[in-house]
């Protein structure tokens, strides 16, 4: 079996140049960091809050890769060409994300419903000068369909048609949004048809499934986790102490781990603390972090219930320590989280 590469997937709202730069001085086993998406304009180009988000300044020694969301090839080129001016040499094409808002407007995998359009799109992409002499490579984020896996065969052939770096595929389709199960024999069939290197996107939240996905398809190397490790933010590199049979150190990490999580979020709660105005909008920025957290926490229920109604910081605090506590008493390095 290869060596494991492991991505983390953008979440718009999470994870943010502050969110990456602390995942990465805390934690290790992530090979890129991709940025939540990037929506270009014709005229105005990113917003600040976009261009703020990729400065190389605020993302210093991460390995990033800028995720764009468009449909129209000359606003990707553009938004690709001032991002390869910064130093960026892959560009990720937005077609998995589910969003009603963003469907409606045929960006996202609301695109995948019209691979003609699709393909005029590649072919003035993969055109470009500047793609072709490789300033930058493309690489994109797929699901399997918009309204149907039958979709799939057409946008399959589109995609083999182009030299696209990396083909990422979350096999559900846009109505599934996170629901259901993926589509896992159809991407079996994907492993074998695409001409593209594949990279697996999809219910990859604890270490044991992580297992069960290896175990299933060991040619598959690289994989994109993107809940799974917002949940638990050391399993990247639990997974892969865990690949490289090192289990002392595994099963010895429990309070390094446990301590590193905590210090990783007290150090995010200061810097939003610092920087965003009002108890108000920083706890919901907290909340929406542990809306996620929570799932590896025993009485999730109970505690979410006391972090949700927290109005300011001292509550809010005094919830998240009992979140931690309970937490501690269950985290087993090396074992799969229930």
């Amino acid at each position: 079996m290869q060596h494991l590469n492991i991505y983390f997937a953008p979440l718009e709202g999470i994870t943010t140049y502050p969110y990456r730069n602390l995942h990465h001085k805390y934690f290790g086993g992530v090979k890129k960091y991709y940025t939540p998406f990037l929506a270009p304009g014709p005229e105005q180009g990113m917003s600040v809050k976009e261009m703020r988000d990729v400065l190389p300044e605020n993302n210093k020694e991460l390995p990033i890769v800028p995720q764009i969301l468009t449909n129209r090839a000359g606003d990707f080129l553009l938004a690709s060409k001032k991002l390869a001016e910064l130093g960026y040499g892959e560009i990720n094409l937005n077609l998995g994300c589910p969003s009603g808002t963003v469907t409606a407007k045929k960006k996202g995998s609301g695109f995948l419903l019209y691979p003609d359009e699709l393909d005029r799109f590649f072919d003035e992409v993969f055109s470009d000068a500047a793609v072709r002499n490789r300033e930058f490579f493309v690489s994109v984020k797929t699901r399997v369909g918009k309204n149907s896996v039958e979709e799939w065969p057409e946008l399959m052939a589109v995609y083999n048609r182009y030299p696209i770096h990396e083909l990422t595929v979350h096999p559900r389709i846009q109505k599934d949004f996170y629901k259901n199960t993926p589509y896992l024999e159809l991407f079996r069939e994907i492993l074998k048809e695409s001409r593209n290197p594949v990279v697996y996107n999809g219910d990859l939240f604890t270490q044991e499934q992580v297992k069960k996905f290896r175990d299933s398809f060991p040619e598959v190397d690289t994989v994109m986790i993107g809940r799974g490790l917002i949940r638990n933010p050391a399993l990247a590199e639990l997974v892969l102490k865990s690949e490289e049979k090192k289990p002392e150190a595994v099963d010895n990490s429990k309070s390094d781990i446990m301590s590193r999580i905590r210090a990783f979020h007290d150090e995010l709660f200061e810097y939003y603390r610092e920087t965003m105005s009002g108890d108000r909008n920083l706890l919901f920025r907290m909340k929406d972090l542990w809306s996620y957290m929570l799932a590896e926490v025993p009485e999730s229920e109970k505690l979410a219930k006391k972090i949700r109604k927290s109005q300011h910081v001292p509550e809010y605090l005094a919830a998240v320590d009992e979140a931690f506590a309970a937490w501690g008493q269950i985290f087993e390095p090396g074992k799969a989280e229930k």
